[in-house]
C-alpha cells in the first residue's frame, strides 16, 4: 500500500508487458500445445476478462505502477517472530502501470492460499486486506471486482507458465515453474469467488 501511494503521482507510464492483450495473445500461441480442457479454460476466462475489462466498474479502478510479481519469495522481512515488518521487495521485471488492486490479487493468490489445493485461507486474505486497507484504503469497485483481479492473477501466472514449459525463452537463469498449480487456483477462484469482508 506504502509503494502504491508512493508511486501514485509519478509521471511515467510503463504498459503492463503481460496485461490482458499479452494473456490473449500467449493463450493463442498456446492453443495447439494444451489438451481441451486447458483449451476450454483459456477461453472462457479470456472472455470474462474481457467483459471484466470493458465493464463500468473496471473504469473506476485506481492504475498506477504496480510490482507485477508480488509473490513471497520477492519480500523481505525483518524483525522477531512475530514482529516482522516487510522492509523491501524485490524483483520489478514485471513493473508496469495497471490496475493497483492487481497487485492484492496477486498477494492473495499467493500469500493467502494453500500450495496444494489452491483454496484461500479466506482469515489470512481478511487480515491482508485490513492490513493494506490501513494505509490506502479500497475503492467500492475495487472491493466488487476483487473476485475478478484474482482470477486475472490465476490465469496471468498459469499462462506465464505453460509459456515458459512449451516455448521456453533464452535465459540462463529461468527456471520453468510448474504451471498446474495456477491452473488449479484459476479453477478454484471460479468455484469460489472471495470478496474482502465489509
Amino acid at each position: 500500500a506504502r509503494m502504491h501511494r508512493a508511486a501514485a503521482d509519478f509521471g511515467r507510464v510503463q504498459p503492463n508487458a503481460r496485461g490482458l492483450g499479452w494473456c490473449v495473445s500467449t493463450a493463442g500461441g498456446l492453443r495447439g500445445v494444451v489438451d481441451d480442457a486447458a483449451a476450454a479454460l483459456m477461453d472462457s476466462e479470456l472472455a470474462f476478462q474481457r467483459a471484466v475489462a470493458a465493464s463500468g466498474d473496471h473504469a473506476q479502478l485506481p492504475r498506477g505502477p504496480v510490482h507485477g510479481d508480488l509473490f513471497r519469495d520477492n519480500v523481505l522481512f525483518d524483525g522477531l517472530p512475530g514482529h516482522e515488518k516487510l522492509t523491501g521487495l524485490l524483483d520489478f521485471f514485471f513493473a508496469g502501470d495497471e490496475v493497483v488492486a492487481f497487485d492484492i490479487a496477486v498477494c492473495l493468490n499467493d500469500w493467502c492460499s494453500d500450495p496444494d489445493s489452491a483454496r484461500l485461507d479466506e482469515t489470512r486474505a481478511a487480515a491482508l486486506v485490513a492490513a493494506y486497507e490501513r494505509e490506502r484504503p479500497l475503492a467500492a469497485a475495487e472491493l466488487r471486482l476483487m473476485p475478478a483481479l484474482m482470477r486475472a492473477a490465476a490465469l496471468r501466472f498459469w499462462l506465464s507458465r505453460l509459456d515458459d514449459r512449451h516455448r521456453p525463452r533464452e535465459a540462463a537463469l529461468l527456471n520453468p515453474h510448474d504451471p498446474a498449480p495456477f491452473e488449479r487456483m484459476l479453477r478454484e477462484r471460479i468455484a469460489q469467488p472471495w470478496h474482502p469482508p465489509r
